[in-house]
């Protein structure tokens, strides 16, 4: 028992049994984001599969590789799921039109069922977030929460897209865009995938009924518009101080002119 108990306090038992701790941690958690990511897919072809390799290779392998893999001008798309094929070109922000700090909006260049085929093929090559379904994008129901929405999105989004979601400026000459007049589905997508700078909020980070809260705050605020009258970027007090001053002045300033010339 002597010996037992003094290999028990051996220096690297320590060790050891932190190793295994941390080979364990990891474990549960690539299980964890499997679970999330791996999502069932809508049943694909694999004619639609394939279809989606032609358009691939001939729209989108000049930057990101033969089999997605990537090159030195577009990043390996194995693994990004079906999602983020369907949010950057079904907003048109893929095929990208030039280099720049960030892909920009643009008009949708294939049909759906095309960005379906390509969706299907880079879903082929690896798990990752499916196109929500309609379960997901609805948000008529009355379990959704917009005031637990608008919660989140000022905790999580505010300080990129603005408390109003009219977006805003970050570095580098890049921008969070405004979230007007983006589909259900689009807004859902780029919150599990996480477009260009903004981060994944997987199903462990935020829910999907808490996804469909923010959705739902989103729509009301722009069913709301702006009922106070003009928005001013819906920057808040700076602008609308800015805007009185210098209103205020250019009428101080009108005034004096006009006094004057009245005097002489």
């Amino acid at each position: 028992m002597k010996a037992l108990s003094q290999r028990r306090r051996h220096p690297l038992a320590a060790i050891a049994l932190l190793l295994m701790g941390l080979l364990l941690t990891g474990g549960i958690y690539a299980i964890a984001s499997n679970a999330n990511e791996a999502k069932a897919q809508t049943a694909v072809s694999a004619s639609d599969i394939e279809e989606g390799e032609k358009l691939f290779v001939a729209n989108c392998a000049t930057c990101h590789g033969m089999g997605a893999a990537g090159t030195e001008d577009g990043p390996s798309l194995v693994g990004v799921g079906a999602a983020a094929v369907d949010f950057q070109v079904g907003t048109g922000r893929m095929p990208l039109q030039m280099q720049g700090p960030q892909a920009l909006e643009k008009p949708v260049q294939f049909t759906d069922e095309q960005i379906s085929q390509m969706a299907a093929y880079v879903a082929s090559l690896g798990a990752g977030p499916a196109i929500p379904g309609e379960e997901l994008l609805d948000v008529s129901g009355e379990d959704v929460d917009p005031a637990n929405g608008g919660e989140l999105f000022r905790i999580n989004c505010a300080m990129c897209h603005n408390a109003a979601a009219a977006g805003g400026a970050l570095t580098r000459g890049k921008f969070a865009p405004s979230l007007e007049g983006v589909s259900n589905k689009h807004i859902y997508e780029a919150m599990v995938t996480g477009p260009q700078n903004m981060p994944v909020f997987s199903d462990a980070n935020i829910t999907p009924e808490d996804k469909q809260d923010i959705i739902a705050f989103l729509n009301i605020i722009e069913e709301q518009g702006s009922p106070g009258g003009a928005d001013l970027g819906s920057l808040g007090p700076v602008s609308e101080g800015l805007f009185i001053w210098v209103a205020g002045l250019g009428v101080i300033i009108a005034f004096t002119v006009w006094l004057t010339s009245r005097s002489s």
